[in-house]
């Protein structure tokens, strides 16, 4: 498995995630799933822990699941609470034997990483496989702005600034799209401006695959699933396309 961010640019995504997706709610969102389903809980693509510990620490049965060793590292040095296990794996053929989960979930488009329908459907079968029954299936993407899809290509843009002690930190993005194959090729280049120092920057690439609204229900009931909702946002609001967020909560 190849580690999409390495020990450097997991610590620069993860300061940058913090930043840029605190105010979207989406963890408050995912640990009221978690309340409600009392455990056990697993998330795929569980990155450095950001929306797991907060559930992990209600004392809630957990298992987070990611293909970054070094992400995983991370939930490591965070103080991971007893209750919380890790797994190195993929989340389109993951395998945990004898266990099953009232809530599986894949926050911050994790599942957006999956390119093809080959990859999205193992994914989905696997999440069956592993769900108790009645149990649920949370996940988000990004609700893909038609007339930006028509871009194919963005040059590098300011997203985020912060500091990190006498550093100062510069997320630039920039972004190449297939539209035939709904991906987009993303490069996120962090600046590092330290004060006597030339800039250095640290890179991290990926693609993700865009999902309109009723292809991601098309792939749900194709998978088995019933009972599918649909959000335009984590306050559960009617889905609008222009909130820009697609929120999903399917049952087995």
């Amino acid at each position: 498995m190849r580690d999409l961010y390495g020990p450097s640019g997991a610590a620069l995504y993860d300061a940058a995630s913090e930043r840029l997706r605190a105010a979207s709610g989406d963890a408050a969102f995912y640990l009221a799933l978690a309340r409600r389903a009392r455990g056990p809980v697993l998330e795929l693509g569980c990155g450095s822990g950001r929306v797991l510990l907060p559930i992990a620490r209600e004392g809630i049965a957990c298992t987070g699941l990611d293909s970054s060793r070094a992400m995983l590292a991370r939930v490591s040095k965070s103080g991971k609470p007893r209750n919380l296990k890790l797994v190195h794996g993929r989340m389109q053929d993951f395998d945990l034997p004898e266990k099953r989960f009232a809530l599986i979930y894949s926050a911050f488009r994790a599942f957006q990483h999956l390119l093809t329908v080959e990859d999205q459907l193992s994914c989905l079968a696997a999440v069956r496989r592993h769900l108790a029954p009645g149990g649920l299936f949370a996940l988000d993407v990004f609700a893909p702005k038609l007339d930006r899809t028509a871009i194919l290509e963005e040059k590098e843009t300011p997203e985020g600034r912060w500091r990190d002690g006498d550093t100062e930190i510069v997320r630039l993005t920039s972004v190449r799209r297939d539209p035939a194959a709904q991906v987009i090729d993303v490069t996120f280049r962090h600046e590092l401006r330290r004060p006597g120092s030339p800039p250095r920057s640290e890179t991290v690439t990926t693609k993700m695959r865009y999902l309109f609204r009723y292809e991601i229900e098309h792939l749900l009931f194709r998978a088995g699933f019933s009972k599918v909702e649909i959000f335009g946002g984590y306050d559960r609001r009617s889905y609008d396309y222009f909130s820009g967020e697609t929120v999903i909560i399917a049952r087995r």
